[in-house]
């Protein structure tokens, strides 16, 4: 813990708490209230008055926390909301807490009961665990325990992701570490909305999204069924957790494997479900998350985990072969690792509350204890020749005639190709409809996007 000295002269400075402010925005208000609270509890350390808390909130609380911010955790009580106030403060202001402390100690001088610490760049105090109990509890050892209990994994705090203490040093308090309050609750506090995560080497995810409707998708009718018991889960998966029975006896979460050949609907098949159900869906980029260092790979995953669990994602891992891969007889330091990160991965995925999505091309390059926990494991076959014609006749353009010579039928029953490869090569047609000034679709041009599609898997037409 730093100790914080103060040496500027300053007049001393009460803050009363004020009856008839101007209209204020709500956080500006929430700020004004925190900042009366801060220097009654001040006030009362410096002359050793008694101070309790309860009364002071009975007397201030109705208007402490304006209702409109309330509004995203209306689940919590005034000493909670106090804790994310001072959590978010030092995003607002940088000098706050000096400044309400400056008022009662203008000559300066040591304050270690306030708590806080100062970080690598911000120039400010940020409050600690140690400043929470001095603000609601003062010197009462009994509160201060009870304190601790609003940073224990059972708190909504924890649960849902909204703030944490930092970790400290071995031996060091455990209070003595800083608030670190979630990214997206700043956003929804400050701003009222929520930004998606950013994508990078601390959230390895993309957000994926289609502009396509079932009615686009054309799969196989097993596949079809299969995934509607996806659908059935994801509409229904609450009553699992409130049957007395079932809750004590089924893990939470569902997991899927999707298998079979690319192009054939893995990856839309996740993102329409994820628009079906207003989830948001991230796919997991393999590239980085995998790392040669040892354990390096386990923490980049659990930071996405950790994140999705209290957003209710949808996680999708695709090419999974490459991190769920079958564990191997060990022969070296390398095997060793591997396979404790096959290992982890089991545990991870089975503990995770929603739907976790893996897609690989063959169900067999995948170790066989995952094949046990999925739920369900749903193959997506090539299309058959009725399916490739369903698919050809949906992926014909609307703004173009087509020319007599277009034969769907032959082209469904000649030449085997995915959905994706089939729009691909109407892609192509296309093209060279709009490179010729040309309206009219011909069948030749479909042929050629067929031969460019052969010759990318070195196949001959």
């Amino acid at each position: 813990m730093q100790i914080f000295f103060f040496n500027l002269e300053i007049k001393t400075v009460l803050y009363p708490v004020h009856k008839n402010r101007p209209a204020q925005s709500s956080v500006e208000n929430a700020l004004t209230n925190i900042r009366d609270l801060l220097a009654w509890r001040i006030q009362s350390h410096f002359n050793e008055s008694p101070a309790d808390l309860d009364k002071w909130l009975e007397k201030n609380g109705n208007e402490l926390i304006p209702a409109d911010l309330k509004v995203n955790l209306p689940a919590l009580n005034n000493e909670e909301w106090i804790v994310i106030m001072l959590s978010l403060i030092p995003h607002i202001q940088t000098n706050f807490f000096e400044s309400v402390i400056l008022g009662h100690l203008p000559s300066g001088g040591d304050f270690p009961e306030f708590g806080g610490v100062k970080a690598s760049n911000h120039r400010g105090m940020l409050p600690t665990g140690e400043t929470i109990q001095f603000i609601l509890s003062g010197t009462d050892i009994e509160k201060r325990l009870q304190v601790q209990d609003m940073f224990r994994e059972q708190h909504i705090f924890f649960k849902e992701g909204i703030l944490w203490l930092e970790p400290v040093k071995e031996g060091e308090p455990v209070m003595s570490g800083r608030i670190i309050l979630a990214q997206d609750w700043i956003e929804k506090l400050i701003f009222g909305r929520e930004s998606a995560p950013r994508f990078g080497l601390d959230f390895p995810a993309k957000h994926i999204t289609t502009s396509m409707l079932w009615d686009d998708v054309v799969l196989h009718p097993r596949t079809v069924q299969q995934v509607n018991d996806i659908s059935n889960w994801l509409e229904h998966h609450h009553k699992l957790d409130d049957d007395e029975n079932l809750k004590r006896k089924i893990k939470p979460g569902y997991r899927v494997l999707f298998y079979g050949p690319s192009g054939t609907g893995k990856t839309l098949t996740a993102a329409l479900l994820g628009k079906q159900f207003k989830k948001d869906v991230y796919r997991i980029d393999l590239s980085q998350i995998v790392s040669k260092f040892i354990g390096e790979t386990e923490k980049n995953l659990e930071g996405v985990f950790k994140k999705a669990e209290t957003k209710n994602w949808i996680l999708f891992f695709d090419e999974a072969d490459a991190l769920f891969g079958k564990r191997t007889n060990v022969q070296s330091a390398h095997d060793k690792y591997a396979n404790q990160e096959v290992s982890y991965l089991l545990q991870r995925v089975e503990d995770y509350t929603g739907l976790l999505i893996l897609a690989s091309n063959f169900k067999n390059n995948l170790d066989d204890a995952f094949i046990r926990r999925f739920h369900s494991v749903v193959h997506f076959p090539m299309p058959n020749t009725t399916e490739r014609h369903i698919l050809w006749q949906k992926s014909m353009p609307s703004g173009l005639k087509k020319h007599s010579s277009i034969d769907l039928s032959e082209l469904s029953g000649k030449y085997e190709l995915s959905g994706a490869s089939i729009l691909n090569a109407v892609h192509f047609a296309v093209l060279q409809c709009y490179s010729r000034n040309d309206n009219t679709l011909y069948h030749k041009d479909l042929v050629e996007g067929v031969r460019k599609e052969f010759l990318k898997e070195e196949k001959s037409i």
